[in-house]
């Protein structure tokens, strides 16, 4: 399996995936873009994930390699291959597919609860009810001929489905300890008082166990859209 990672920036890594895909002796390559923006084409890739940032799918007069970028995963999605959008990666993915991204009308920034939903047909199911790790401020339409999998109170668009293989998620099932910590101590300003986001002390108290049982569910996650693949 060939998998080509979409970095963003560099305390916005692959977490617990990382071991995944180690496991499945997978070649891995990236496009860091805060280092270089060159992309692969999409014959030389059989799984694309795109990772979380702080920038927005709309700065592309900012960051021009948004374009290339958008392009790249629309066509990926496309084509029928794997796909993992996470966090930005999920707008990336709605973007590039059509679908508005723009502000939410929460931040949501800490441990909530998302909420699964059940479709008709051949979908991946989350559970009922998850606690998982959110850090964003934006939100998407779904795109033309999505599937919405999944909702929290303050955020009704958190993880939709495009095809059979291609997964956008608004939250972070990827979250590891360090890669808690990575983000925290390098976003640490946004965490200001609201109803959607915890203050660090809180986020800085969460138990290994909980991580271990988001990181089982991206497992999850993975297995299903690569599930027949190499």
């Amino acid at each position: 399996m060939r998998a080509h990672v979409l970095q963003h920036v560099s305390f916005e890594g692959l977490g617990s995936i990382q071991a995944w895909l180690e496991a499945r002796k997978a070649i891995v390559t990236h496009t860091r873009f805060f280092q270089s923006a060159t992309l692969p084409g999409t014959d030389q890739v059989d799984l694309l994930i795109a990772l979380g940032g702080p920038m927005s799918v709309n700065d592309e007069g900012q960051l021009p390699w948004l374009v290339d970028e958008k392009r790249l995963v629309g066509e990926m999605v496309r084509s029928g291959k794997p796909v993992l959008g996470i966090c930005l990666g999920a707008q990336l993915m709605a973007s590039s597919l059509g679908a508005r991204v723009y502000p939410g009308p929460h931040k949501e920034m800490g441990w909530f609860p998302v909420f699964g939903r059940k479709n008709r047909g051949e979908t991946f199911v989350f559970p009922e009810r998850k606690t998982v790790f959110h850090w964003h401020g934006e939100t998407f339409d779904l795109p033309p001929g999505a599937l919405l999998l999944a909702s929290s109170e303050g955020c009704r668009h958190q993880a939709f489905q495009v095809g059979t293989r291609a997964l956008g998620l608004q939250f972070h099932l990827e979250t590891t300890p360090a890669s808690a910590d990575a983000i925290i101590s390098n976003c640490a300003g946004e965490l200001l008082p609201s109803r959607f986001t915890q203050p660090e002390p809180e986020l800085r108290a969460v138990k290994a166990s909980q991580y271990a049982g988001i990181n089982q569910l991206m497992t999850r996650v993975l297995e299903y859209i690569t599930r027949g693949s190499r």
